[in-house]
């Protein structure tokens, strides 16, 4: 996961505007301007931009440490859909970083627990639970249900399939990996930006199902793509497209990356 090529210090960088997304805004009621008002303060976001939100579905691939939580931030933020696919039962070495998940709920499926708490927190929006994980089987009909997709997967075989679906359907694909004290953030934008098979035209030889990690990391890189997110269908600031943050929170050192398009990619280029 981090010791990717495909760097450059020569690009520009993409990122600002409305980042070509084509979502029909939803009209706010009154008791949702009130949840919303003082996010609705922020410049260039308004009432526009909540109603994008709530137009807006979002696919979170598992809802572990990272996606739990980015799906916790979203559903506060007010986005109208999200599709979480996360196959298997609740176990209590998830409970360290597993936000939407309970004690209570050790033995049981990931989805109800997690529907269930986001419902508790934002009771209007629809959560679309998937007992599974996303695989080259399920990953064109997953990215179809959704605006924008958020890879917290831990296996390179979702990421993979993801990422394919995404490009081909043109789907704005956040990517937000963590790994002991470290994380790494970068967005990618079908035909303007590279994608994660450039980053990693294959799987990493060292990469291991289970690794460390701590909630607090998971968490810091979660809501800071739950905000890339809510900039991507909000159109406003300017997203990590062509760009990767890399945060060190053992030094607390932060740093920045540029990406560029691998022009012999099988999976972007073209498109």
């Amino acid at each position: 996961m981090w010791r990717s090529g495909l760097v450059s210090e020569d690009s520009d960088g993409v990122g600002h505007g409305k980042f070509g997304m084509n979502i029909k805004p939803q009209m706010l009621t009154d008791e949702e301007r009130a949840t919303y008002e003082w996010q609705m303060w922020v410049e260039d976001f308004g009432e526009a931009g909540q109603e994008r939100l709530k137009g807006a579905s979002v696919l979170v691939s598992r809802c572990g440490g990272v996606g739990g939580v980015v799906a916790y931030e979203l559903a506060a933020a007010g986005v109208g859909k999200l599709v979480i696919p996360h196959a298997g039962k609740t176990k209590h070495s998830d409970l360290n970083r597993q936000l939407l998940m309970t004690y209570g709920n050790i033995g049981k499926e990931r989805g109800a627990c997690l529907k269930e708490r986001l419902l508790d927190l934002n009771p209007r929006l629809e959560v679309v639970s998937v007992d599974e994980n996303v695989s080259e089987d399920n990953a064109e009909e997953l990215v179809g249900m959704a605006d924008v997709v958020v890879d917290c997967a831990p296996l390179f075989v979702e990421r993979f399939a993801m990422n394919r679906a995404a490009m081909r359907q043109g789907k704005p694909m956040v990517e937000c990996p963590m790994y002991d004290c470290e994380a790494q953030l970068t967005t990618f934008l079908p035909g303007k930006t590279g994608c994660l098979a450039c980053l990693y035209p294959e799987t990493p030889d060292y990469w291991k199902r289970e690794f460390p990690v701590f909630g607090a990391v998971s968490g810091m890189v979660a809501c800071m793509a739950a905000m890339e997110v809510i900039k991507l269908i909000g159109g406003f600031g300017k997203v990590l497209a062509d760009r990767m943050l890399t945060i060190d929170l053992r030094g607390m050192g932060v740093s920045e990356v540029r990406l560029k398009r691998d022009p012999e990619c099988e999976v972007c280029v073209g498109i």
